[in-house]
């Protein structure tokens, strides 16, 4: 998974995990709490799942840099982080809780910092590798674009409310 798409800083403190081994069962099953992939079936998560990498972060560990490129998705197994949206908007995150889903497709500048409060577990997928299944799995493109234009109608609709 570390194959030189992290940027140096996060490739110096994720390392793989040493706690339990998670299978791909679990992996699907945590897969299915993030809402980009709410419309894939299992064949296609399982194609995700074989890409995913389980990663450990020790407390203080930054994950991502707000104006950084995105190039990873991360989702926490374990442990809490804190998102620093702006100065004066922190979200604590935890087991279940994503970030960097959009840099993993679009590859954009981060929106937040993301700093380990504790030790993490993370499920992490590089967009090399990502891109890579979504080449091989094109019905795995089409669940993912059918999802964001859902999730981009709910968006207008609840602005226009």
């Amino acid at each position: 998974m570390l194959d030189g798409s992290l940027p140096y800083d996060v490739q110096a403190v994720l390392r793989p995990s040493a706690g339990p081994a998670v299978g791909q069962g679990e992996k699907i099953e945590r897969l299915l709490e993030v809402p980009i992939f709410e419309g894939c079936s299992r064949r296609q998560l399982r194609a995700v799942a074989r890409i995913a990498g389980v990663f450990s972060a020790p407390a203080g560990a930054v994950l991502t840099r707000t104006g950084d490129i995105g190039r990873e998705f991360f989702l926490i197994l374990d442990g809490t982080a804190r998102a620093e949206v702006s100065p004066r908007k922190r979200v604590r995150l935890g087991p279940g809780d994503f970030f960097g889903e959009m840099s993993l497709l679009d590859g954009q500048p981060r929106s937040a910092t993301v700093v380990a409060e504790t030790p993490l577990r993370l499920l992490v997928i590089n967009s090399r590798n990502f891109h890579y299944v979504l080449a091989e799995v094109p019905e795995l493109t089409r669940a993912l674009l059918a999802t964001l234009s859902r999730r981009v109608r709910q968006a207008e609709k609840s602005l226009n409310a």
